[in-house]
């Protein structure tokens, strides 16, 4: 098995529009589908991430407030999953309940490190 980082972009409704019933609705699917990966083997880890932070940039190391960009490119978590090929990552990342949303999954191979 070889291992892909799932980055969560987008597909964030307004929490303040949303009733407790549709929040709960929502993450309802989440926990379902991720239950579903971990009985499959597929689930290797993975958490939502706040939206807050700082970046540290350049050789100067100057620190940031962040991240500034758009909240549908903002990454709103990551699952870490194992998967046979990057074709069977992109088929159990169809399942993703941010695409219900309009959001995106970015997939993307896991380098292995010889140490």
């Amino acid at each position: 098995m070889e291992k892909f980082i799932y980055l969560f972009r987008g597909g964030q409704a307004d929490a303040a529009s949303q009733s407790a019933e549709t929040m709960q609705a929502d993450m309802q699917k989440w926990m379902t589908w991720m239950d579903g990966l971990g009985k499959n083997g597929n689930l290797a880890g993975g958490e939502p991430l706040q939206q807050t932070g700082k970046q540290v940039n350049g050789t100067k190391k100057v620190v940031t407030d962040g991240p500034f960009i758009e909240a549908k490119e903002a990454v709103g978590g990551y699952l870490i999953i194992n998967a046979k090929n990057m074709d069977e990552a992109v088929e159990i990342a169809k399942g993703c309940p941010v695409l219900e949303s309009n959001g995106k999954v970015e997939i993307r191979p896991i380098q292995k490190m010889d140490m």
